[in-house]
C-alpha cells in the first residue's frame, strides 16, 4: 500500500473524523472520566492506577494527550481529537513496530472493537509475521466469565476477540486479557501487546509493553500512559468505517522498510 505522507495522512484523518472534530459526544468524553475514577467495569480497563487522580487531573492528561476542548464548563456537542498528536503518536508506535521487527518480537494482537480497528491491525499482522516475529495466541477458543457472562476468546487472523460462540462483540473487558496472561503461567504473554480497551489496560498493568489505541471516551489508557503503565497510546475514533484505517496501517508499518533495507 502507498504510504501517505505526513500532510496527507493528516487531512485523511481529518477527512474521515478520525482525528479533528471527532463524533464522539462531549458528554460522554467526560463522563466516562468520571466512570474511570468510579472504577465502573467497563472504563478502569484492568489497570490499578498508582496515584489517587481527580476529575481535573484526568481531563489535563486528555487535553494534553488528545487534544480535547480544556473547557470543563462545556458539557454538550461534539468534541476533538488533534490531528498532530496523533501523527506524534503513530509516529512512536511505529518505532515500537520497528524495533519489534528488528528484534523478531512475540506479538499479541487484541481488539474490542472488531468492526472498526480489526481492519487497522491485519495488515501489522501479516507484515510483522513475515518479518520474522512470531503471533503469538494463547488461551485460543477458551471461554472466560465477564462479569455473569461466558464469553469466547477467538482470533481472526491473528488478532484476538471476544464472542459468544457465533459473533464477535465490541468489549471494554480486562478479563480476557487476565486470562491469558494467566494462560502464561507466570511467563511474559508477549513482548510487545498491540491492543485497545481492556486487553491493552490488563496488559500494561502486568508490565507488558503495550501500544494501545483510544478514543475520546476512553480515559484509561491515557492515564495509564501518564503513569508509565501503557507505552504507547494513539488517540483516534476507534470506531469509523474500517476502511478508513488502511493508510494508518500502512503507515505504522513503514518503518518496517527502513529494517529491510538496512539487515
Amino acid at each position: 500500500m502507498t504510504v501517505m505522507s505526513r500532510a496527507d495522512l493528516v487531512e485523511h484523518l481529518v477527512r474521515t473524523r478520525i482525528a479533528g472534530d471527532v463524533a464522539t459526544p462531549r458528554q460522554g468524553n467526560l463522563g466516562n472520566i468520571r466512570k474511570m475514577l468510579d472504577r465502573h467495569p467497563d472504563y478502569w480497563f484492568g489497570l490499578e492506577l498508582d496515584h489517587d487522580w481527580t476529575y481535573e487531573e484526568v481531563a489535563a492528561v486528555l487535553v494534553e494527550r488528545i487534544g480535547i476542548d480544556p473547557d470543563l464548563s462545556r458539557e454538550s456537542g461534539a468534541d476533538r481529537i488533534d490531528p498532530a498528536l496523533c501523527v506524534a503518536a503513530l509516529d512512536d508506535a511505529r518505532e515500537r513496530l520497528r524495533g519489534a521487527a528488528a528484534d523478531r518480537a512475540r506479538v499479541l494482537f487484541a481488539t474490542g472493537h472488531p468492526t472498526g480497528l480489526l481492519a487497522m491491525l491485519l495488515p501489522m499482522v501479516q507484515r510483522l509475521e513475515a518479518e520474522g516475529c512470531e503471533i503469538v495466541t494463547p488461551a485460543a477458543e477458551e471461554w472466560v466469565r465477564v462479569g455473569e457472562l461466558s464469553r469466547r476468546i477467538r482470533y481472526i487472523g491473528g488478532v484476538a476477540t471476544l464472542g459468544t460462540g457465533g459473533d464477535v462483540l465490541h468489549t471494554h473487558a480486562p478479563e480476557p486479557m487476565q486470562r491469558m496472561l494467566s494462560a502464561a503461567r507466570g511467563e511474559p504473554v508477549a513482548d510487545l501487546v498491540i491492543a485497545d480497551h481492556g486487553w491493552a489496560g490488563a496488559a500494561g498493568q502486568a508490565g507488558l509493553a503495550v501500544i494501545g489505541f483510544a478514543d475520546t471516551n476512553d480515559p484509561a489508557l491515557f492515564v495509564g500512559a501518564a503513569e508509565g503503565k501503557v507505552e504507547v497510546v494513539v488517540p483516534l475514533d476507534d470506531n469509523v468505517a474500517p476502511a478508513g484505517y488502511a493508510p494508518l496501517a500502512s503507515y505504522l508499518l513503514s518503518g518496517l522498510d527502513e529494517v529491510r533495507r538496512s539487515a
